[in-house]
């Protein structure tokens, strides 16, 4: 396992920047792998991914972000320090639909999301049969518009018994509130079945079959109390004609759902993304 840090630094863009970040992390005996950066035209910001090798860094890592605060305040800098050895543990909500989740669920069991499963969380029982398989609890929790307020309750109870970092809905068909959204910003990503921001709602591939669209796509977003207003992640598409029907829509779509959400999962968990707005950068 690599045994790095990870720093994400975004600030308003000025000189010596990229200077005084790698003079910092030389100064301590790092040795920097990776040096990533984007600026913006528009508002002139700056953004940086800066990963160093921590064998031979003579700086606590519990330590760096107060010894990183004068650097920090000269340039009014927002950072982040990740490790790359941490596994995010990660709840993945879905519905009847488990197409996204089977196939989260072999990517991690293969390596390629480094991430820790404890917990499957459903409003139908469907899904189980995929966690028996891999050995994960699945909670079923039924939902109605009665019982939503209990059922998200014992919903934040699993996800704070679990110490959960990251919320995956694998198209869980339901609408979080906006107290649960609030609790974990930047922490939830959603699949939506279009390509943002058309045919939002819970029937887009209806939608875009009779409007006589020539792409359809999916889109992965952070979750935000707007629905499906987030911050895109991730996006892709996929060519139709008049020749496929409603049936082969919703086909192809699911293909490009389990490519989009995994990408945009495994980005997240190896932090790779900035928010600035209502947008990503994603530093790949």
């Amino acid at each position: 396992m690599k045994n790095s840090a990870i720093l994400l630094v975004q600030c308003p863009d000025q000189k010596g920047l990229d200077a005084a970040i790698a003079e910092f992390i030389y100064r301590h005996s790092g040795n920097i792998l990776r040096f990533e950066l984007h600026q913006t035209e528009l508002d002139r910001f700056y953004f940086a991914r800066i990963e160093w090798d921590l064998s031979g860094f003579q700086l606590d890592v519990k330590d760096f972000p107060e010894r990183f605060a004068p650097i920090a305040e000269k340039f009014s800098m927002r950072f982040r320090l990740a490790l790359s050895s941490y596994r995010p543990r990660a709840a993945i909500f879905v519905s009847k639909f488990d197409h996204c989740l089977v196939d989260l669920l072999y990517r991690q069991r293969m390596g390629e999301l480094k991430c820790e499963i404890p917990l499957i969380v459903s409003n139908h029982p469907d899904a189980k049969r995929h966690a028996d398989f891999y050995g994960i609890p699945y909670h079923t929790i039924p939902v109605t518009k009665e019982t939503k307020e209990v059922a998200e309750q014992r919903e934040l109870e699993l996800i704070r018994a679990n110490h959960i970092d990251l919320i995956v809905l694998a198209r869980y068909m339901q609408v979080l509130s906006a107290e649960f959204i609030r609790d974990y910003p930047q922490q939830i990503i959603n699949i939506h079945h279009s390509f943002l921001p058309a045919f939002v709602g819970p029937k887009p591939h209806l939608q875009a079959y009779e409007r006589g669209v020539k792409l359809i796509g999916a889109t992965a977003h952070y979750v935000t109390e707007a629905l499906d207003d987030g911050p895109i992640i991730e996006q892709g598409v996929a060519r139709i004609s008049h020749r496929d029907a409603l049936e082969e829509l919703v086909e192809k779509g699911r293909d490009l759902e389990k490519v989009v959400l995994s990408r945009a999962v495994r980005w997240h968990i190896e932090n790779r993304i900035v928010l600035h707005g209502n947008k990503t950068i994603i530093f790949e």
